[in-house]
């Protein structure tokens, strides 16, 4: 970049970066909105947000502004109702007054026009990502319906409740208060190994890095190789074995597979140098060798979930380098490999933020689990965050008992270099995508080398791996039998997504035997169906498992015996 350019950019950056400090004072909100009501008494003007908006185009804002904030005060005076069109505000209770309805309307005028003055900001592409997210943040925080002076729903169940529902409230905050987070779900409601994580097996490996599980068989026959899954370190494992009739685990059992799982070490401080080699190393490398030796099968069946997948395809890399080629098909579950666009992360993800984690926790350390779940959350605040403000501390209701949430409330650790090497590598600076750019052990990491057929599967709403992101793994992986990969998009998000049973017969997911290099031409040409694409999965897995032979009677084998009961020691571990 040339002086001039340097020049140009410094000015906007600088103002862009003063806007974002602002967003954490609340009196900025006051000031911004000046920005959108010019003349209200008691507001100061935002040097920095007229700094960056064009003149006309701020005007035009205003003008806008100020014509439809008059309709809506005329429509107070005369007590019409306006049309609101937001689930937060869908009870008849905000319907029940002008006043109620005015107060809505105006907020989502607001956030109608401060998002427009976001998106009108002239800066790059990644500081606008960045203020869009904040103004969001701030837009999310101030909706009427997370107050109770401004809750009508909030304010009848106190008046229906005879105060009951307030002192209920008020319970939930302090019991969330000691516990660190706001409850989703009812937590008395579940236990680890007792109604989640059931399905029977045992514990045949462990180390420090993570415990492989290898689960009892269903059928009487099994096929000759077994699947190995390595789910992510960030969640623990038994998102895939929730209960039997949403567990993948079980299903792929009951399909007559052998299945291992591996069951992460939930990291405290004597963990805190552990690194990404480690993970790779003696995690998947370790799992892997492992089934292979318990089943005497020289290639197995994998599949990776998320970073679990970023993990497990790292590690066939390091094999292939190594003259090994120990899978017999690959199935990546929304994993990227690519990282050149990671969604609504990447407003998390810049030289400042990476190197700043670096300073703390690279040399040593951990990256707390309430930190991952606070940065994922925050993507998702009206459904993660507000929607239980409102109903658990102003409504004082029971957060109903849900396995998928009691299991998102249990967080996971990581080792501080661990992460750290992630974040830059993968998330900044994208090196995985580059043959020989990375290595593990000394031995250079090429996901070219990877030759195995391979499923890849997306969902459509995923907010954390975006499904086109996803579908470039086909052509990273397996590129010189292409056409032997499968890529098949779920519909909903990326765990909803996943976890969708046949027997539920719920969403619809899409097919297209074709890979074109265009993610949207593949959808284009796709075919929905409805159901789950577990059953896809099925078959492309019975393909490449083998021959059928009689169940194991027992687990392990003579060098790797049980240890303890599934789902073992380490996944029951939460995070401090």
């Amino acid at each position: 970049m040339s002086k001039s350019d340097n020049d140009t950019h410094a000015p906007q950056t600088n103002a862009a970066e003063a806007w974002l400090s602002q967003l954490s004072d609340p009196k900025a909100w006051q000031s911004m909105m000046n920005v959108m009501q010019p003349g209200m008494p008691g507001l100061a003007p935002n040097h920095a947000v007229h700094a960056m908006v064009p003149p006309e185009k701020l005007t035009q804002l205003q003008t806008a502004y100020m014509d439809e904030m008059s309709r809506l005060w005329t429509g107070l005076m005369m007590q019409h109702i306006p049309e609101i069109k937001d689930r937060r505000f869908s009870s008849p209770a905000w319907k029940s007054s002008p006043y109620h309805a005015f107060t809505a309307a105006a907020y989502l005028l607001n956030a109608k026009f401060m998002n427009a003055l976001a998106d009108a900001v002239e800066v790059d592409e990644k500081i606008r990502k960045k203020i869009r997210f904040a103004v969001q943040q701030g837009i999310d925080a101030m909706s009427p319906s997370n107050f109770l002076a401004t809750n009508p729903e909030a304010q009848q169940k106190i008046i229906d409740t005879k105060g009951e529902s307030l002192t209920r409230g008020i319970m939930h905050m302090v019991a969330d208060m000691r516990r660190g987070h706001i409850s989703q779900t009812d937590e008395n409601a579940f236990e680890v190994g007792r109604n989640v994580a059931t399905t029977e097996g045992a514990v045949v490996f462990e180390n420090e890095v993570m415990q492989l599980l290898q689960y009892r068989p269903l059928t009487p026959k099994v096929h000759k190789r077994p699947l190995l899954m390595v789910p992510p370190c960030i969640n623990k494992f038994y998102i895939l074995d929730l209960q039997p009739d949403n567990s993948l685990i079980r299903y792929a059992v009951s399909q007559g597979h052998t299945v291992f799982v591996v069951s992460w070490v939930n990291p405290d401080e004597s963990h805190s140098g552990t690194t990404w080699d480690d993970y790779i190393e003696s995690g998947a490398i370790a799992a892997i060798e492992t089934a292979q030796a318990i089943s005497g099968e020289k290639q197995i069946n994998m599949l990776g979930f998320c970073v679990g997948g970023t993990i497990l395809s790292t590690a066939l890399a390091v094999m292939a380098a190594r003259g090994k080629k120990p899978a017999s098909s690959l199935t990546l579950l929304t994993t990227m490999l690519d990282f050149s666009d990671v969604g609504g992360i990447d407003i998390y993800v810049d030289e400042a933020q990476v190197l700043q984690r670096e300073q703390a926790i690279g040399k040593g350390g951990l990256m707390p689990g309430r930190d991952f779940a606070a940065a994922f959350s925050s993507l998702r605040p009206n459904d993660l965050v507000w929607n239980y403000v409102e109903s658990n501390y102003l409504k004082g209701e029971e957060p109903p008992p849900f396995d998928l949430l009691y299991w998102n409330s249990d967080s996971t650790n990581l080792p501080g270099p661990m992460f750290c090497y992630y974040l830059r590598n993968m998330y900044l600076e994208n090196k995985l995508l580059i043959p020989g750019r990375l290595s593990v052990s000394g031995d250079p990491v090429d996901l070219g080398r990877v030759q195995t057929p391979t499923f890849i599967y997306a969902s459509r709403e995923d907010h954390i791996v975006p499904w086109a992101s996803a579908y470039v793994t086909t052509g990273l992986i397996n590129t010189g039998k292409r056409s032997n990969n499968r890529f098949v998009l779920g519909a909903s998000g990326h765990i909803a997504g996943v976890i969708n049973p046949p027997a539920k017969k719920k969403r619809s997911y899409w097919t297209n035997e074709d890979l074109p290099v265009a993610a949207d031409q593949w959808l284009a040409e796709a075919t929905e169906h409805p159901g789950s694409w577990w059953t896809e999965w099925s078959e492309f897995l019975a393909s490449h498992a083998g021959e059928q032979v009689a169940a194991p009677k027992k687990y392990g084998n003579t060098r790797h015996k049980p240890i303890e009961p599934a789902p073992g020691r380490y996944v029951k571990v939460k995070a401090g």
